[in-house]
């Protein structure tokens, strides 16, 4: 009897065991959305040699600043810029306080859905929606009204709310990196206020952590009423070249990682890879169009054409999205 038992104490061990294996394989995996491959191990290599104690490479933990562009690298950008679909939605709102703007162009192709009349409006006209849609407000008023959209507003392929359009492999690096002493930086184009609205949520990166293109602002008392007031001109364009500059200014340390997208991010990979020590640089490259987009050079949204022919030449990691990644999305079934 006494034997009897012993084995099937030992069965259900044993069959626990297996039960728990693929759980302990993933708890033990910090990135288990990442395939085995040049791109993973380029990523635990760097790591582990600027972490290593009294090894040839090791950094500072304060030096280890890592910056990740958003758009495009950390969530997804097709079939428009998100920011900008939440502006078109908002002059769709605000559109009876502006009777003018049906005859009045950028809005009237918002307003009539015209995305070719639209489209010839080129960046100036995006820079009205902009300013229309982003300012006359206190900093708090914006970001409420960045979040309510959030909350309500669908992709338009898989339905799903944008904070959900996230790279779970992204999550995961970033992740990754600050269990390893790293901090973590959103450096991009996007209005900064926009993405305060739902970076830590969503990236777990504080708003102070949260580099972007900013507007003017004035500082208002109103009988006792203290706010900051939004104005509708461009105080700094944090793409392509200002993207080192506002390093520079707000960080005052030059990253030792850089991952970005697209051109827009050139200068803030040449930027990191050009300081001493160990260094890394990385390009999500959008290859996947099952899951996600395939696009590069002649996209209109995200191009990817000078900054991959440097990476190609200087050796970067670029992390080819069909190829690396098991999972996109953090919604799609592991």
């Amino acid at each position: 009897m006494r034997h009897t038992q012993g084995r099937t104490s030992l069965l259900r061990g044993l069959l626990y065991l297996l039960l728990m294996l693929p759980l302990l394989a993933q708890a033990a995996d910090p990135l288990p959305a990442w395939r085995e491959g040049p791109a993973r191990t380029a990523i635990v290599e760097f790591v582990e040699t600027v972490t290593k104690d009294g090894g040839p490479g090791y950094v500072a933990p304060a030096q280890r600043i890592a910056v990740f562009d958003n758009d495009g690298t950390l969530w997804s950008e097709q079939p428009m810029y998100f920011e900008v679909l939440f502006a078109m939605d908002e002059v769709k709102r605000l559109a009876p306080e502006h009777p003018q703007w049906r005859s009045q162009q950028p809005f009237k192709a918002v307003l009539e859905n015209d995305h070719q009349a639209l489209a010839k409006q080129g960046m100036d006209g995006l820079l009205k929606i902009i300013a229309a849609t982003h300012s006359g407000m206190s900093s708090e008023d914006f970001i409420a009204r960045s979040r309510n959209w959030l909350a309500s507003a669908r992709h338009p392929r898989s339905g799903k709310p944008y904070t959900e359009m996230v790279f779970q492999p992204m999550l995961e690096l970033l992740a990754y990196l600050r269990a390893h002493g790293f901090k973590t930086y959103i450096v991009s184009g996007g209005e900064v206020a926009f993405m305060r609205a739902f970076a830590e949520e969503v990236y777990g990166i504080p708003p102070e952590q949260v580099i972007g293109t900013t507007l003017g602002a004035t500082f208002q008392d109103q009988q006792g009423r203290l706010s900051i007031q939004r104005q509708g001109k461009i105080q700094h364009n944090d793409d392509g070249p200002g993207k080192p500059v506002s390093i520079d200014a707000i960080i005052g340390r030059r990253p030792i990682l850089a991952f970005g997208n697209s051109d827009g991010d050139l200068q803030m990979l040449q930027w990191t890879k050009a300081g001493q020590g160990p260094r890394f640089a990385g390009l999500v490259h959008h290859t996947d169009g099952h899951r996600e987009w395939a696009y590069d050079r002649k996209s209109n949204v995200g191009r990817l054409d000078k900054a991959l022919d440097q990476a190609q030449a200087k050796g970067w990691t670029v992390v080819d999205m069909a190829q690396a990644w098991r999972r996109v999305y953090p919604f799609e079934a592991q």
